[in-house]
């Protein structure tokens, strides 16, 4: 299967649309923002755990991250509530699952082999929270030569000066909206740039925005 396979082109997914697609497990159901291969494939999506469901115990042979959206998501390292950023590297292992339910924006195989770096960081805990730009508060999640991911907050009326993306950028917008030439983004939009591609971003309501850049180079 191919949905936005190709990395050097842009794509935009607005989440919202798009139909959920039962998984292997009962109770677990997708939304595919980008996927090459079959069910073990390099793959974005949306995860939904229905209350009271879990996933059989799985490897991460090139690496899971995700970032929790709604509910509680659980595995034997822990409870994450919303908010709740985590990498397990590869080689890494599983069994999740939700109590009350959860929703999950997740990304796999999409490490590098030699990534050995677990990560657990609550961006709703303002501890780490940095000043960025004007009118921009920022959280590192992990930051490496070839990859940055952070957490975005913007405010209301905000804009920042066109900037050429050299390793590829992409965004989940979390609350909020924000806005480049080439259209607006709204909660739950899923936006992927190439690498070289240029962007000037505005905010009229302010965002909450993860972001993930120089990885696509």
């Amino acid at each position: 299967m191919q949905i936005h396979s190709d990395l050097t082109k842009r794509a935009v997914v607005d989440t919202n649309g798009l139909d959920w697609v039962p998984s292997p497990m009962a109770g677990v159901e997708r939304r595919m923002l980008e996927r090459d291969g079959g069910e073990v494939a390099r793959a974005t999506s949306l995860v939904r755990y229905a209350p009271g469901s879990a996933f059989s115990a799985h490897a991460h042979d090139l690496g899971e991250e995700f970032l929790v959206l709604d509910g509680v998501f659980s595995d034997e390292s822990g409870d994450f509530p919303a908010g709740m950023y985590v990498r397990n590297p590869p080689g890494s292992s599983h069994v999740p699952s939700s109590a009350p339910g959860a929703v999950i924006l997740v990304k796999l195989r999409q490490m590098e082999p030699y990534d050995d770096t677990f990560v657990r960081i609550n961006t709703g805990d303002d501890t780490g929270w940095q000043d960025g730009r004007p009118g921009e508060k920022l959280l590192p999640l992990f930051v490496r030569p070839a990859e940055e991911v952070v957490m975005l907050d913007w405010d209301a009326g905000t804009s920042f000066a066109d900037t050429v993306l050299t390793g590829g950028a992409e965004y989940f917008v979390v609350s909020g909206s924000f806005s480049d030439d080439a259209g607006t983004y709204p909660a739950g939009t899923w936006l992927r740039l190439p690498p070289g591609s240029r962007q000037k971003i505005t905010t009229a309501t302010g965002a909450r925005v993860w972001r993930k850049t120089g990885h696509l180079a």
